[in-house]
């Protein structure tokens, strides 16, 4: 897998917002939620992300721990355009599910308040679920961000491998969306995970049997940043997907057993990004 800052930082270029043909009367309604704790300085940009898709069914919620910085401010200056909840959580995974109670949707997703989506996301991702009715979870391609929103680096994926999921989480969390009929059998997130929470929701719903594929759009972006949760519980993070591993094998597996089981994945991965960057796959 390549690092984040894969280049210096330069604009962020984002993908056109697309044509749908959904009106204010039909298509998938979206259930999202943004989790937020003491990120007023990304806030207001995630927010925007999730507003600005302009998509008319739409049922969205920030869920806030109680913060202290200018969180609450930026909350109201929304007014009625926006609907939140600012109270203290026990953590990511609590709150997420808090939001969940309070938003309604055939499609479910969240958006952590650090990140962003890219125009057009929301019209994209559900013309690829009314299209694909076989399908329960789509994700797709993210972009590296810096803390001033410029770009640093691309994800770009491979087809989706099932059995891959069970070695690694691949899935860049802010790019992915479910049918509601996964959350109502495998939901809600495991709130004792500080780190790997989208992992072990994904690897339940597999176990269940439903279905995931990669969207070949840049349908995120993922914020790098020296407060963001993959370095301050880097150690939590490795002891939770030796757990999750531990499950799925039955034993932790070494680090030998690891590489070859995402060996192909990584492979094809690499092939892809080399490509794009060469101008030989677009995206």
């Amino acid at each position: 897998m390549f690092t984040y800052e894969q280049y210096q930082p330069r604009p962020l270029r984002l993908p056109s917002e697309g044509v749908s043909s959904w009106s204010q009367t039909d298509g998938p309604s979206f259930a999202i939620v943004t989790p937020s704790f003491g990120q007023g300085k990304f806030l207001r940009r995630t927010i925007d992300s999730v507003l600005n898709q302009n998509y008319p069914h739409l049922s969205y919620t920030v869920q806030d721990g109680g913060s202290s910085d200018e969180t609450l401010e930026i909350l109201k200056a929304y007014g009625a355009q926006l609907d939140w909840r600012s109270v203290p959580d026990r953590g990511q995974a609590h709150a997420i599910n808090l939001g969940f109670q309070r938003v309604s949707g055939d499609l479910m997703g969240w958006v952590n308040s650090d990140d962003m989506l890219t125009p057009g996301t929301l019209h994209y991702v559900a013309d690829a679920f009314s299209s694909h009715p076989e399908i329960d979870v789509f994700y797709g391609n993210r972009i590296y961000v810096d803390a001033i929103d410029r770009e640093i680096g691309r994800c770009i994926l491979p087809q989706h491998h099932d059995e891959t999921l069970r070695w690694m989480d691949f899935v860049p969390q802010e790019t992915m969306f479910w049918r509601r009929r996964v959350w109502e059998q495998v939901g809600p997130l495991n709130e004792s995970f500080r780190f790997a929470l989208d992992w072990d929701f994904l690897l339940r719903a597999r176990s269940k049997g439903f279905r995931m594929k990669r969207l070949s759009r840049f349908l995120g972006c993922f914020r790098v940043h020296d407060e963001q949760k993959n370095v301050l519980l880097k150690d939590i993070g490795d002891e939770e997907m030796k757990m999750l591993r531990e499950r799925e094998f039955g034993a932790v597996p070494s680090l030998t057993e690891i590489r070859r089981g995402v060996f192909g994945y990584t492979l094809r991965h690499g092939f892809l990004h080399r490509a794009y960057v060469a101008g030989l796959y677009r995206v």
